[in-house]
C-alpha cells in the first residue's frame, strides 16, 4: 500500500485536483497535500519503479521506507539540480491489521536510505586451491549451467536424484570462476575424501556477455562426495563477499573449455 501510494503521489498534481490521480491519492489519504507543478514540468512518473525497503509496525500505526527508483531513460534535471537516481520516503498511517482498512496519515517525508545491516563474518574460511578436484569440477559445473545450453549434461555434476534448472538463455560468451572457498577443510584438499563427505562452499564467476559486459555472480551450493569425485548436492544463491586473499584464477571459455 506505501509503494502504490507514493507511486501515484509522486505522479499527482495540485494544480489538477480533480484528476484521476488526485481521486486515487485521496481515497488513501484524504487530506494529504500533493505536489504543485510548474505549467512546463510533464505529469509523467519520476519514477519507474517504487520499492518497500523497510518496514516499522506498532500497536496502532505503522511507518514504511520505500525506495522511488527514476527512470534514467527521462529527461535529466536542469543543469545545478540533479536529480539523484533513488530517493526514499518515509509513509506513516495505520490501519491494515487483520485485513482491515488502511490510511495514509499525510504527504511522505523524504529520508536518507536507511542504513545496511551489519555483514555477518563469513563461514566460508578455507580456500580451495585452483587445480584441485573440487574446484575443478564445480569449475566444470558452472560453465555448463551458464553455458546457454539449457544445462544439457549438467547432471553428470549432481547427486543422484537432484534436479537443477539451468537459465534458458543465458548471453555468456565466458565464464570464468575466480574463486571458491569452501567451510570444512576436507573440502580444501587436492584428493576427494571418503563417500558422504560434506562440505558448503561459494563460487564466484565472472560471466562475460557478448557485448563484453562482465557480470559478477556468486553462487553457494552444498557438494558431497561419491565415487571418488565431488557432486552437487544442494544450489542456492549467495552474497557473501569472500574473505581477503582468497581469490584464485580458473578461467575458460563457454565453448571450448574444459568438460
Amino acid at each position: 500500500m506505501a509503494e502504490m501510494f507514493v507511486d501515484l503521489w509522486l505522479r499527482a498534481d495540485a494544480a489538477n485536483p480533480d484528476s484521476g490521480l488526485t481521486a486515487a491519492v485521496r481515497s488513501l489519504a484524504p487530506q494529504v497535500d500533493l505536489p504543485k507543478r510548474s505549467r512546463s514540468t510533464d505529469t509523467a512518473s519520476p519514477a519507474a519503479r517504487v520499492v518497500a525497503v523497510r518496514t516499522s509496525v506498532g500497536a496502532d500505526a505503522w511507518t514504511v521506507v520505500v525506495a522511488a527508483i527514476r527512470d534514467q531513460s527521462e529527461p535529466a534535471a536542469a543543469e545545478g539540480s540533479p536529480v539523484p537516481p533513488v530517493r526514499f520516503y518515509a509513509v506513516s498511517g495505520s490501519g491494515g491489521k487483520d485485513g482491515g482498512p488502511v490510511t495514509v496519515s499525510g504527504a511522505p517525508a523524504e529520508v536518507a536510505a536507511p542504513d545496511a545491516g551489519p555483514v555477518p563474518a563469513s563461514r566460508f574460511t578455507h580456500r580451495v586451491p585452483a587445480g584441485a578436484a573440487l574446484e575443478t569440477s564445480l569449475g566444470e559445473f558452472v560453465r555448463t549451467y551458464l553455458g546457454g545450453g539449457q544445462g544439457a549434461g549438467l547432471e553428470r555434476y549432481l547427486s543422484p536424484g537432484l534436479r537443477v534448472s539451468a537459465p534458458k538463455a543465458a548471453p555468456y560468451a565466458r565464464v570464468d570462476v575466480e574463486y571458491v572457498v569452501a567451510d570444512a577443510a576436507v573440502a580444501a584438499g587436492a584428493a576427494v575424501p571418503a563417500d558422504g563427505s560434506k562440505a558448503q562452499v561459494q563460487i564466484r564467476v565472472i560471466g562475460e556477455d557478448r557485448l563484453g559486459v562482465r557480470w559478477p555472480l556468486v553462487y553457494r551450493a552444498e557438494v558431497t562426495a561419491r565415487a571418488g569425485r565431488w557432486e552437487v548436492s544442494a544450489l542456492e544463491a549467495g552474497v557473501t563477499e569472500p574473505p581477503a586473499g582468497t581469490v584464485s584464477s580458473s578461467a575458460a571459455a563457454v565453448s571450448g573449455g574444459a568438460r
